[in-house]
């Protein structure tokens, strides 16, 4: 039985940055560009998006850039009337990334598991009030504290189902 490896798998757009000829009075240099790929979390939501992502605004800033009801758009026809005004799509930036989501009608929606979202923050302090706010009525599965690696680190599931780990290499 043959595997692929991980380079196979990959697009070849991924595998090899294209090239880019740039010239300077009559000198021709060859460029490697550096190809740009984004990983986004996209979360899946019964029916409470836009309370867990006024609640993300609230705690970790940034900005909501997208909060999309199936009511009005062309997908309004393939939902039940009770899901019209749920999200079928959100996006919250805050600093260089996205995390984005939607509600999952009933027959689509899983349990969170098998994953986290991580934030990195440079301080104690920052830690300690963002794993505070995001654990209000959750379920804290290690409690944020120093370990060897980090200032602090913690887990927790949030309200909404969401995993989160906090990590905190920065100083006390």
């Amino acid at each position: 039985m043959r595997t692929a490896t991980a380079a196979a798998l990959r697009p070849a757009s991924l595998l090899r940055p294209p090239l880019a000829v740039v010239s300077f009075s009559g000198f021709v240099h060859i460029q490697q560009e550096t190809a740009m790929l984004q990983l986004n979390p996209y979360l899946m939501f019964n029916g409470n998006c836009e309370e867990a992502f006024n609640r993300y605004h609230e705690v970790l800033g940034g900005r909501i850039e997208a909060m999309l009801r199936h009511k009005g758009s062309p997908a309004e026809g393939s939902v039940p009337a009770e899901w019209q005004d749920k999200i079928m799509h959100a996006c919250l930036i805050v600093g260089d990334f996205r995390l984005m989501a939607s509600d999952a009608p009933p027959a689509y929606q899983e349990p969170m598991r098998g994953w986290s979202v991580n934030i990195g923050v440079d301080t104690v302090a920052e830690a300690e009030r963002i794993y505070a706010a995001l654990s209000e009525g959750g379920e804290i599965r290690m409690p944020l504290e120093k370990t060897f690696w980090a200032e602090r680190f913690g887990m927790l599931v949030d309200r909404f189902g969401t995993p989160w780990m906090i990590n905190c290499t920065g100083t006390a």
